[in-house]
């Protein structure tokens, strides 16, 4: 029987607990319920995998699904002990920030381009690669699983949507292992440092970390938020809370949350 220390040895000396599925519905919702009930069994940065995901689950209640083999679907067990309640905000943007370090180390060298659009959607030479979505663990308001779908060998015909890629369009080959142990490693680097600023993202220089990778400042934007309107304007700044600034004539807007789509 092979173990995942030998099928995943970058990232087993990386996280403390690493379990892989051959299919399951949702990584997120398994980690969820079963740190849930054994909250001692999932430590800081445990993972669970696998490269058939069937109901999966993005931001806005979107569901995600890719066909067995073509896609990557991770989630991490984030303890937030020691991270302050109002600067929690900030593990999504991390987590993107951190993917997205970790897929430019592998495709910055053949020319492309790895970013984020807000608040965590990573981008690969413009269009999405990875989704990501982050949630409380019942119970345990300490608890975050991230979630992340890597599109890895995804084909052009079985893209959810037109604005989406994989390495394999791109005509990259992945190495998965890598991958996941770079994004693990740059995302307890963010949140180490997070903690010791007392959860001050600009002290901290995480707000800084996550703006230089974030491809939707300077932008025109259009954002669809929770209550159905719509915002239109320029992306300005990410504020300290973690917030998308959108100025509009000379006024500007915070967004919280909202599904926003690249003007021009």
């Amino acid at each position: 029987m092979v173990t995942p220390e030998e099928t995943w040895p970058l990232v087993a000396a990386v996280s403390p607990r690493v379990t892989t599925v051959a299919s399951t519905g949702s990584t997120n919702a398994d980690m969820l319920a079963s740190a849930a009930r054994e909250p001692h069994a999932w430590p800081h940065l445990s993972v669970l995998l696998t490269d058939d995901q069937r109901s999966g689950r993005g931001r806005l209640d979107r569901s995600w699904q890719a066909p067995p083999g073509a896609a990557l679907a991770v989630s991490v067990l984030v303890r937030a002990d020691a991270l302050p309640a109002h600067s929690r905000g900030w593990i999504p943007l991390v987590a993107g920030a951190a993917m997205a370090r970790a897929v430019a180390a592998q495709v910055a060298e053949a020319g492309h381009d790895a970013r984020v659009k807000w608040p965590n959607d990573v981008l690969l030479d413009g269009a999405k690669l990875c989704g990501i979505l982050a949630e409380v663990v019942p119970g345990h308001p300490d608890a975050v699983v991230v979630g992340a779908g890597v599109n890895t060998r995804m084909t052009a015909e079985q893209l959810p949507v037109p604005t989406a890629t994989s390495f394999a369009i791109a005509g990259l080959a992945v190495d998965e292992d890598r991958l996941l142990a770079d994004c693990l490693t740059a995302l307890d680097e963010q949140l180490r440092a997070l903690e010791a600023a007392h959860g001050d993202a600009a002290a901290a220089g995480v707000l800084a970390e996550v703006e230089a990778l974030c491809a939707t400042l300077g932008r025109e934007v259009s954002v669809s938020l929770p209550g159905g309107s719509t915002l239109e304007g320029r992306a300005q700044r990410i504020d300290p809370d973690g917030r998308l600034v959108v100025m509009t004539g000379l006024a500007e807007t915070a967004v919280a949350a909202g599904d926003v789509v690249h003007v021009r």
